[in-house]
């Protein structure tokens, strides 16, 4: 059976500024909303968002989304004053160029596109 995609289920500490974060900074859709659990999508890409209440379980956790036109985006994000102070876009030794960000809630979102041998 041919694997399709898989979607990140990260925690939040806050709702509507999770919604907030990921709609207007992020540049996402939050297209459903069940008792809490948020799920927002940006093209191909989903990310799923539980709720939690204790501030350690984000600062723990994060995701990998590869785009196709990394520079585009890290302009996008970089005017939006978001970029993580230690990921800036570079190139890194296992073949991508990517930078991170920090959520609102602290989780972390790695943005790379792989190296054309």
């Amino acid at each position: 059976m041919p694997l399709e995609s898989a979607i990140p289920i990260l925690a939040y500490l806050e709702h509507a500024q999770t919604v907030t974060f990921y709609k207007d900074v992020l540049g996402f859709e939050c297209n459903a909303d069940w008792d809490g659990y948020i799920m927002c999508s940006r093209e191909q890409i989903e990310i799923h968002l539980w709720k939690c209440d204790s501030e350690e379980i984000p600062k723990h956790t994060g995701c990998y989304v590869r785009v196709s036109d990394i520079k585009n985006l890290y302009n996008e994000y970089e005017k939006k004053g978001i970029i993580h102070p230690n990921g800036k876009l570079e190139v890194k030794p296992w073949g991508m160029v990517q930078f991170s960000i920090l959520d609102n809630s602290g989780n972390i979102i790695n943005f790379g596109e792989r190296l054309i041998n």
